[in-house]
């Protein structure tokens, strides 16, 4: 069966879309990052900034379970 890959999370940020990845990985999930985005000019309007988030579709019930928990965990903090 062929593995596939999903989008999990679309944000404008690159910095937001990195620190989710790296949050991930930590969980052992690979992940994927995609962007319309064309380096030299900061466009930053519509499609062409999204930040894509991708994971394996077997991984979408932990990643999620990686984000909340993340989520309360920064809450609890606050």
């Amino acid at each position: 069966m062929e593995k596939k890959w999903i989008e999990l999370f679309v944000t404008y940020d690159s910095l937001e879309a990195e620190m989710i990845k790296d949050l991930l990985e930590s969980g052992g999930i690979p992940v994927v990052i995609r962007s319309s985005k064309v380096r030299p000019y900061p466009v930053n309007i519509g499609k062409m900034g999204e930040v894509k988030v991708f994971i394996m579709e077997e991984d979408k019930e932990k990643a999620e379970e990686v984000l909340r928990d993340a989520e309360s965990q920064e809450k609890s903090e606050e």
